[in-house]
């Protein structure tokens, strides 16, 4: 597995983190105005799991002799023990993808004896291709969203998106597609899982000035109660220590990009003073805007 040709800057994120042997997963994040194309390596030897969640993007294949157009709230697999399937994504502008590569092997291992009820890894079909496409259930887009949106501790990252991952993985070949949500009724109702992505989407553009929780429940039409506890159980934080966390994501993304000064960041990220902007750095990331371009420089 090799590293990718794009980079990350301040508008577009790419994360990579190999969950345990066999199992990647890859998150991506085109939050600027311009399409942005990623390449990486896959052998034939893993399955390709890929989740637009917001936008669309484009994956193409042989060389650009053909694609596939995924578009929001939709998935693709891809399994092809033939030949490499390197991922080549074309993302849209204001697009997140997020993948999940598993070795044949790896996939295997989770279903043992059962492995036969997967139709594409039967003895017949094997060596076969396979590329099927869905679209997301309004459980799946909950647990993709808690994917690419966590406020876990470090040193439980990892056990955190593994959970996760083997999650979506029984959902998507859960016979049943009645998927209980009596945990959560309010988010069985597709339109308020769509009001909760509105509600983040708006913070996230006015992230200088962001509006009142009332505000924000008045804009997507959600009572004060429904968004603080739908907000908590997609992003699995409140609206504010969501934005605080992002805030300080951009803010950190701008300091090594080198082009501001850390007064420049501040104002950027809605703080109007440095000295209220530095307190949220340090907070967040245990140092100040100043000494971490220093050890970036160092």
């Amino acid at each position: 597995m090799e590293d990718y040709s794009q980079k990350n800057n301040a508008e577009s994120t790419i994360y990579k983190n190999e969950i345990e042997k066999g199992i990647f997963i890859l998150k991506f994040q085109n939050n600027n105005n311009e399409i942005q194309t990623v390449k990486h390596q896959v052998d034939s030897s893993y399955i390709q799991f890929h989740y637009c969640l917001k936008g669309a993007s484009k994956f193409y294949f042989n060389n650009g002799n053909y694609a596939f157009d995924i578009a929001e709230e939709h998935s693709l697999l891809l399994y092809n023990p033939q030949t490499d399937l390197p991922l080549h994504l074309e993302l849209q502008t204001q697009s997140w993808v997020v993948s999940i590569l598993i070795s044949i092997k790896k996939l295997h291992s989770l279903f043992s004896d059962e492995a036969n009820l997967i139709h594409f890894l039967s003895d017949d079909n094997k060596d076969k291709k396979y590329y099927d496409t869905k679209p997301l259930s309004p459980v799946k887009a909950v647990i993709l969203n808690q994917i690419m949106n966590y406020n876990i501790h470090p040193s439980i990252e990892k056990l955190y998106l593994k959970a996760k991952t083997y999650e979506l993985l029984s959902l998507y070949f859960n016979k049943d597609t009645a998927i209980d949500t009596e945990q959560c009724p309010f988010l069985a109702d597709e339109q308020n899982v769509l009001k909760i992505r509105k509600a983040k989407d708006i913070v996230i553009s006015n992230i200088t000035e962001p509006p009142s929780l009332q505000e924000l429940a008045n804009e997507v039409g959600l009572n004060l109660k429904k968004l603080k506890d739908g907000f908590k159980q997609i992003y699995g934080d409140s609206v504010y220590s969501f934005l605080f966390d992002y805030k300080m994501e951009v803010a950190r993304k701008l300091l090594e990009s080198n082009q501001f000064n850390v007064n420049e960041v501040g104002l950027k990220v809605g703080y109007s003073t440095s000295s209220h902007f530095i307190a949220a750095f340090k907070k967040k990331y245990g140092t100040t805007p100043k000494k971490y371009t220093s050890a970036l420089q160092s």
